[in-house]
């Protein structure tokens, strides 16, 4: 080791430590720091990227006895480094690091190797085989991409209350905190080693998960969105906790709704806005794929379940049908569309099917934009309306549908599953993706409109509570009947929901989330006038099912159950 001697002015200057794997902006970073007084030591590549920008930098070796060892798997391992990260500031502690001529570390720079990228690189590549020579590759190349250094430093900077940047969106926040005169110190220093600690928690999931085979997993989040209270008013805290990264992967993610007016989300508000994107987005999907076209597309939702949807070349048509689809469930709702929320609209919206003198009360409503107008006719006392934007609304396709896992906390743990992807096409045999092609039943004939009321129909009760049920006309729901514990318990409710709003069931449509078990759900949605029915196949009376639809002169169009069971949100 290249001994330091105490009487060099260095030993009393503030001392930064970086090393990064990405060399971008930290030679700006770097020069910064030496204006303020610091004196820098950098790891290898670190040192000689900011060396060649013509900036006085110290090897890392000068401080841990010699070069990198091992093929540079050892670098910053050492006695030394770890002294000067945890030391604390304390007569003993300054003592002993002065009787070793070791310097006190105060700012530690890092960010780490991107194993994530590298795992993604072999197992998501289009050569990956499962060959032993492939698999030994990947665990190799995967394994050199593991870095142990870098979360070492992190954690121990986090530990020793240092400076700790693992983030180059805080360096220059960094540099005007020092230069402010380092206000609410405890406070900046906790931001930072939680970040710190949260990045390393996330890159050793990373590694479990990649290692187990998946068998090894959780889920972190680092932003959080505080709501009021929970689901109840006795639920608190409460919030939305939100994976930082999905604003940049996930244009469609919770946090990347503006609130532009109103009062924050509530949980409810949150839950709700997830939900309408299952709908929405599978409404979109589905178009997409069976029409080649996105209609405009208005979803109302309470308590999570579709109570109006509608879609239409006429945005003004799309939002009255989506209102009159239940026209007392949808006060004080939640609406979502996909189009731009102006005050004609707005007037919709407030007063389509009032009685005169009463204006309509909603929740929150989601749109690509609103315009100022519109948010001044819907906005409620206490701004209790909440209006929320995010402009990926209005490029909504079958590429924006959630392919994250879904989590479900339960007790002692939580399930995962993959996300509900599955996308109704009606001429699957024609479709160019040969992995999208499925056994399709259909009898009797379909026109184009009563195609759409199917895809329709399919979108909002595979997003909804299952058992479901749900009927559609004119391309607008009727009755969505959910989260019944038998089908022809589902059947009923759809057909009083559709009544209770005064709807003609007549030539209408109905899907079940999964196949009829009997006869006697398609014996309800008959004698209700419903005339095509969409259910999934594999029951042993498929049969009988298909004998009575014929004899009532009911369409039926049937998918595998193992493909296409829609059931939601148990």
């Amino acid at each position: 080791m290249t001994k330091m001697n105490n009487n060099d002015k260095n030993l009393n200057s503030r001392i930064a430590l970086l090393s990064v794997y990405d060399k971008s902006g930290i030679v700006e970073f770097a020069k910064e720091l030496i204006n303020l007084g610091f004196k820098l030591f950098a790891s290898g590549g670190t040192a000689k990227t900011i060396k060649d920008a013509g900036i006085e930098v110290s090897d890392v070796a000068d401080l841990v006895g010699g070069r990198a060892i091992l093929g540079h798997r050892v670098v910053t391992l050492s006695r030394e480094i770890y002294a000067g990260l945890l030391s604390r500031d304390t007569k003993e502690d300054n003592e002993e690091l002065y009787k070793l001529n070791i310097p006190r570390i105060d700012l530690v720079c890092v960010d780490l190797y991107p194993l994530e990228e590298e795992i993604e690189k072999w197992t998501l590549s289009e050569n990956a085989d499962e060959s032993a020579r492939y698999i030994q590759a990947a665990k190799d190349a995967i394994v050199e991409k593991t870095d142990i250094g870098g979360p070492t430093l992190l954690r121990a900077a986090a530990k020793g209350r240092r400076i700790v940047v693992c983030d180059a969106s805080d360096r220059q926040k960094t540099i005007d905190w020092l230069k402010d005169g380092e206000p609410d110190k405890e406070q900046f220093l906790s931001d930072l080693a939680a970040k710190a600690e949260y990045s390393v928690a996330n890159y050793a999931l990373v590694s479990a998960r990649y290692h187990s085979g998946g068998k090894m997993d959780g889920f972190l989040a680092k932003d959080f969105i505080e709501s009021k209270y929970g689901e109840n008013a006795w639920q608190t805290p409460a919030g939305l906790f939100a994976d930082k990264s999905a604003r940049y992967t996930d244009r469609l993610s919770l946090s990347n709704f503006d609130l532009i007016s109103g009062t924050a989300p509530s949980y409810n508000n949150l839950a709700d806005l997830d939900r309408l994107l299952q709908t929405i987005t599978h409404i979109a999907a589905g178009f997409e794929v069976n029409f080649n076209q996105i209609p405009k597309i208005v979803v109302g939702v309470k308590h999570g379940n579709a109570c109006g949807a509608a879609v239409s070349d006429n945005a003004s048509d799309a939002v009255k049908n989506m209102l009159e689809g239940d026209l007392r469930a949808i006060f004080g709702g939640v609406v979502m569309l996909n189009f731009k929320l102006d005050e004609v609209l707005a007037e919709v919206l407030l007063s389509h099917k009032m009685e005169e003198g009463r204006r309509r009360i909603l929740d929150t409503i989601a749109a690509p934009a609103i315009s100022e107008k519109a948010i001044e006719m819907l906005k409620r006392k206490g701004d209790k309306c909440r209006f929320l934007v995010n402009p990926a609304l209005a490029n909504l396709s079958k590429q924006s549908l959630d392919t994250h896992p879904r989590f479900r906390y339960v007790r002692g743990g939580f399930l995962k599953q993959p996300n509900y992807t599955f996308v109704l096409n009606l001429s699957p045999a024609g479709d160019a993706d040969k992995s999208a092609r499925y056994n399709l039943e259909i009898i009797g004939s379909l026109s184009e409109e009563q195609k759409k009321d199917i895809i329709l129909a399919w979108a909002i009760g595979s997003t909804s509570n299952s058992n479901t049920v749900t009927i559609t006309k004119n391309r607008m729901l009727l009755g969505n009947g959910v989260g019944q514990q038998d089908r022809v318990g589902g059947c009923e409710l759809a057909i009083k929901r559709a009544k209770d709003s005064h709807h003609n069931i007549e030539n209408a449509t109905a899907y079940s989330d999964s196949f009829f078990p009997f006869t006697d759900g398609p014996e309800k949605l008959a004698e209700a006038g419903v005339k095509i029915i969409l259910a999934t196949s594999g029951s042993v009376k498929d049969e009988e099912i298909k004998k009575f639809c014929e004899e009532n002169n009911i369409s039926l169009v049937m998918v595998p159950d193992k493909l296409a069971r829609g059931f939601f949100g148990h």
